[in-house]
């Protein structure tokens, strides 16, 4: 991993970052509102994991056909899908809450998806949220088996296909990263990203080969054990599971950066981003869908991906109303507000652009 540095000698662009963080601040200050979560967080919080736990308790305990049993694990999926974009993510920003050990509990919701606190928060917190879309150190656009989600990745001839494939491998993710949690620990450690984090590595592995084994003695032991459904039934509901979840989680993220123009630059011979790094995120980020209520609620606030690079720390519930300021802040200093008015607009924007990638 290559070391980064954002440098600009443009002073409009650093009074857009000044501007910003004091125009959203004055919006919590003079509406007397707490930056965290609320009332509402925490009846969201309840809903989405009913709706991923309930489906499996009802196929541990009452004798159900496989079709309905499908169904099940299809809203299981979905139920984990909602619980990593609206609780998982807060927790690990320590945007949850107020308090530290409440955002430790909301972000450990990450073992019900069968992965790592560790792991999530040095790809994700450090890596993205500091050099988004930059070749080399955002994984997000790394090198994904089949998938190309960076022009500045090798390109293959079956790449140009990938418009087509690519919800496919999205739906792997999650369950990849049951192994894959392990390699890239290794990695981070290697590169000395886990000493910077201050974590000991040793025990990081003690903890995720017991989470990992009790969470498939959970999901594919208890239903073996307790249910008529057989060994390959159980394997195949597991994977739909994840296939599910890991799907949506990842069009979602993608459709905030790897759309039309999201940018993905590449800094100079010194390591050299010559941009301020507010105004950085701001060109290689995009908002999607923000007068879409159920999206709104069901994606925990990223379709609002600019209000959270720049303010991760803001719970996602605030989103929707900081939005224009930021919107209007940009626009004031002549900087472009990437906004895709809906859900489809984005979706083909992330078609074309992966097509784009491809060819």
């Amino acid at each position: 991993m290559k070391t980064v540095k954002f440098i600009t000698t443009n002073e409009q662009e650093r009074k857009f970052a000044s501007a910003v963080r004091r125009n959203v601040n004055d919006y919590f200050t003079e509406n007397a509102l707490s930056k965290k979560g609320n009332t509402f967080l925490v009846v969201q919080s309840i809903v989405l994991l009913a709706i991923y736990i309930l489906p499996f308790v009802i196929i541990l305990t009452i004798p159900i056909s496989v079709w309905l049993a499908l169904l099940m694990t299809v809203l299981i999926g979905i139920g984990m899908a909602g619980v990593g974009m609206c609780i998982m993510h807060d927790g690990v920003h320590g945007a949850y809450s107020k308090k530290e050990w409440v955002n430790n509990l909301a972000g450990s919701t990450m073992y019900l998806l069968g992965s790592t606190v560790t792991n999530w928060k040095i790809q994700h917190n450090v890596l993205h949220h500091t050099y988004t879309n930059i070749e080399g150190n955002d994984e997000d656009i790394g090198v994904r088996g089949p998938l190309r989600l960076s022009e500045h990745a090798p390109r293959n001839r079956f790449h140009r296909f990938q418009y087509i494939y690519a919800f496919l491998f999205y739906g792997l993710m999650t369950i990849s990263k049951l192994t894959k949690d392990f390699s890239q620990l290794a990695r981070y450690n290697r590169e000395g990203l886990t000493k910077q984090q201050h974590v000991n590595t040793k025990f990081e592995y003690f903890k995720m080969i017991s989470i990992k084994l009790i969470y498939l003695f959970v999901f594919i032991g208890l239903p073996i054990l307790f249910t008529e459904f057989s060994w390959w039934q159980v394997l195949i509901g597991f994977f739909v599971i994840h296939w599910v979840g890991a799907c949506i989680m990842s069009t979602i993220f993608q459709m905030a950066h790897v759309v039309e123009g999201a940018i993905q630059p590449l800094p100079d011979s010194e390591g050299i981003i010559e941009n301020e790094w507010a105004v950085h995120e701001l060109k290689t980020t995009s908002d999607f869908a923000r007068n879409n209520v159920f999206l709104n609620w069901y994606a925990g606030g990223l379709n609002f991906q600019i209000e959270h690079h720049l303010f991760p720390s803001i719970c996602h519930v605030h989103y929707r109303n900081i939005a224009p300021i930021v919107e209007n802040t940009a626009k004031e200093f002549g900087l472009v507000y990437n906004l895709k008015p809906t859900f489809k607009d984005a979706l083909f924007s992330h078609l074309r652009r992966l097509k784009e990638l491809g060819r």
